[in-house]
């Protein structure tokens, strides 16, 4: 029988396996293993997907502006007037699968349904050049809806990867690591997509690129990818225990069924998803409209657009880091339980960039304070990736997946509905009031869904996680008592 102890966790980190009393290996965390790339392999993953959702932010102003490529015959469409809902069609299709997806994840492992949508999704982007050309905006929205679709399952599935690979001590850095992925992303994206749409190739190589990344991944991810330690085929035994040790669970368990009752009545799960609609409708309105807002407010051209476009992402990557290592550290010394540093990191990742999106909204001296601004509204916004964006894995290990779909797919509402809600407020897009409506929005609903996560979120695993299997075996044992004993 195996025994599992920790020595000098707070130095260290050394763990080691002992059988009959005496020790037979011992595994230092530190030292790089499956689980590492297994990490690195959902970074890549959400490096690309950003990289998709967001190139068309500023490709749509290449494709609407006669003078942003100095190849004459690059298309250009300047009679397109639905820009934002373009922008906004992406979601269309992303909140579709979101839930489904988690409970996919979850039975069958996650791999393959995200090897075959991340492939569909990159064949999307190939095709949007001659669909533009073809169809107009129309086409591009329907693109942007069958790639949002695909990309409805790299959440959940991420989510239940970590569950299964990211060991507790680790866990800040890892999900941090794999979902900052996504800023990182944004601002290879933003500032790639500038200089593409400025060169001779023009925007249509944007896409084509971007497509061409997608599929190599896939192919990397069929090849090399692993739905848990249990599945993967090389992982050293060592490395494997520790992992399952750390996360308490064994990953030969079968499934339990999702107690949807308890999930929906549950107030920590309420917290989450809340918090995720303020984080989404924040996020999504800035990473969509700062390039429209840098081009017709602040005046800046397409190339510089796009280099101060991506700053705010690129201090939201590295900020990340930071976030992340102090959460574990706080954690792992038990300076504050999980619950209580899951709401002190949500609460700088969205009131603080609230306080910044306010004093925007309330007007600046100078276009370098404004780009000052921005940057602290988005950099500081990557603290919630050490909360409440990894507190599903907390509340529910065997159901992370599922609630990961659950609060994205409603969140993603929000999503849709921000970059609408600047189509509407915005009608002249040079007028530095009416984008003081969309920053103050955005910071009052910062504000409040951080509230809700401080009052209510919690950081303790839910009695409902393993309900279904303490139900099963309470009935295996009342059968068994009516039986009376054998012979």
């Amino acid at each position: 029988m195996f025994l599992f102890t920790r020595k000098n966790i707070r130095e260290k980190y050394e763990y080691q396996l002992i059988e009959g009393g005496d020790a037979i290996n011992k595994y230092n965390p530190k030292w790089l293993g499956q689980r590492h790339f297994q990490i690195f392999l959902n970074f890549l993953l959400t490096f690309i997907a950003y990289g998709m959702r967001v190139n068309l932010s500023i490709g749509i102003v290449a494709m609407t502006d006669a003078n942003a490529s100095k190849n004459p015959d690059i298309p250009v469409y300047p009679e397109w007037h639905d820009k934002s809902i373009a922008l906004s069609s992406f979601f269309w299709g992303y909140i579709i699968p979101q839930i489904g997806a988690g409970m996919l994840a979850s039975k069958y492992g996650p791999k393959w349904f995200l090897v075959g949508t991340m492939f569909v999704g990159s064949i999307f982007s190939i095709i949007i050049p001659p669909m533009a050309n073809l169809f107009g905006s129309k086409g591009v929205m329907v693109c942007r809806m069958i790639q949002g679709f695909t990309q409805g399952f790299i959440f959940p599935s991420v989510h239940y990867n970590l569950s299964k690979w990211a060991p507790t001590s680790e866990r800040s850095r890892m999900g941090s690591f794999v979902y900052a992925g996504g800023s990182i992303g944004s601002v290879v994206s933003m500032i790639v997509s500038g200089m593409i749409a400025s060169s001779w190739y023009g925007w249509p190589m944007i896409f084509y690129c971007y497509g061409g990344f997608g599929i190599a991944w896939s192919i990397l991810m069929g090849l090399y990818g692993a739905n848990s330690p249990a599945e993967h085929k090389t992982i050293s035994t060592e490395e494997k225990k520790y992992i399952e040790h750390n996360l308490g669970h064994d990953e030969h368990k079968k499934a339990v069924s999702t107690p949807w009752k308890k999930i929906l009545t549950s107030l920590p799960v309420w917290a989450v998803l809340i918090s995720h609609c303020g984080q989404n409708w924040g996020f999504w309105t800035l990473i969509t409209e700062i390039p429209s807002y840098m081009g017709h407010v602040m005046k800046f051209d397409i190339k510089s657009n796009s280099l101060l476009s991506a700053l705010p992402y690129f201090v939201n990557w590295i900020f990340s880091f930071l976030c992340s290592a102090v959460a574990d550290m706080l954690i792992v010394r038990k300076f504050c339980t999980v619950g209580v540093t899951r709401k002190i990191f949500n609460s700088i990742g969205l009131v603080i960039p609230a306080v910044a999106l306010t004093i925007l909204g309330l007007g600046t001296k100078t276009a370098n304070q404004s780009i000052a601004l921005l940057v602290v509204a988005v950099g500081m916004n990557s603290a919630i990736y050490s909360g409440f964006n990894i507190n599903h894995i907390e509340l529910s290990p065997n159901h992370s997946g599922t609630l990961m779909g659950f609060t994205n797919c409603i969140s993603n509402v929000f999503s849709l509905v921000a970059p609408l809600l600047v189509q509407v407020v915005v009608s002249d897009e040079n007028n530095a009031d009416q984008w003081k409506i969309v920053f103050f929005t955005a910071a009052a609903v910062y504000v409040a869904t951080n509230t809700f996560f401080v009052f209510f979120g919690s950081g303790r695993v839910q009695p409902w996680n393993e309900e279904a299997k303490a139900k099963k075996e309470d009935d295996v044992l009342d059968e068994t008592a009516q039986r009376g004993p054998t012979s």
